[in-house]
């Protein structure tokens, strides 16, 4: 039993850990990507080339990799093993907000994994030579992308499922990790807040201006 107990611990601090690191990338991604919105590809291009070439770059890519399949490797052995350990669901009774976001993690991480393959086929594939595509232009590739209305509906509803999946998981990263406090806690609940309204609002407001304004 102890083991068992042990384990899932562990693996809960594994994800928070990893979560907290993707948390530290949006933020990077989304001011490379405000640079989609000047009229100049110049600014986009060469910044994407930069984390394209720059060897430290190279190497955190692949420590984002890494973070991402363990976040979603974890992810997924914990929410089966809470499948099997409670196979039948509740009989009845109110559930918290924290166990409505609990609850539906899975699924909010799930469409973000569908989006992330999305992602890689149309710009990562690209670099690797894998898809046809400019790999020294993605300004325009982002461009084109964002000139089809049902690639926007699917990036909208895949941000918006990301906001709701960043609420709980910035909040409850730190939980998992120990990091309570009576003065902190609601501070830190506070930026979760903020933070998974900012990320996704600023990632489709880019969406939306290239789109229905360029």
């Amino acid at each position: 039993m102890n083991k068992v107990l042990f384990s899932t611990i562990s693996k809960k601090f594994i994800m928070a850990l990893a979560g907290l690191f993707l948390l530290m990338f949006l933020p990077v991604h989304l001011a490379v990507n405000l640079m989609l919105l000047k009229p100049d590809p110049e600014p986009f291009n060469k910044a994407a080339r930069f984390m394209a070439t720059f060897p430290l770059i190279r190497i955190m890519e692949i420590v984002l990799f890494a973070g991402i399949v363990i976040h979603i490797t974890t992810g997924l052995i914990i929410q089966i093993q809470n499948w099997l350990a409670r196979p039948v669901g509740y009989a009845g009774g109110s559930k918290s907000e924290t166990s409505f976001f609990s609850r539906y993690m899975i699924w909010t991480g799930a469409s973000i994994m569908i989006f992330l393959v999305l992602h890689f086929f149309n710009f990562y594939f690209i670099r690797l030579g894998l898809v046809p595509g400019n790999p020294d232009d993605f300004y325009t590739v982002a461009h084109n992308l964002f000139s089809i209305p049902a690639y926007n509906y699917i990036y909208l509803s895949c941000f918006l499922l990301l906001g709701l999946h960043l609420y709980h998981a910035f909040s409850s990263a730190f939980q998992t990790l120990g990091l309570n406090h009576r003065i902190w806690t609601p501070v830190i609940r506070i930026i979760s807040l903020i933070y998974s309204i900012a990320i996704p609002l600023g990632f489709g407001i880019i969406s939306i201006i290239i789109w229905k304004f360029r």
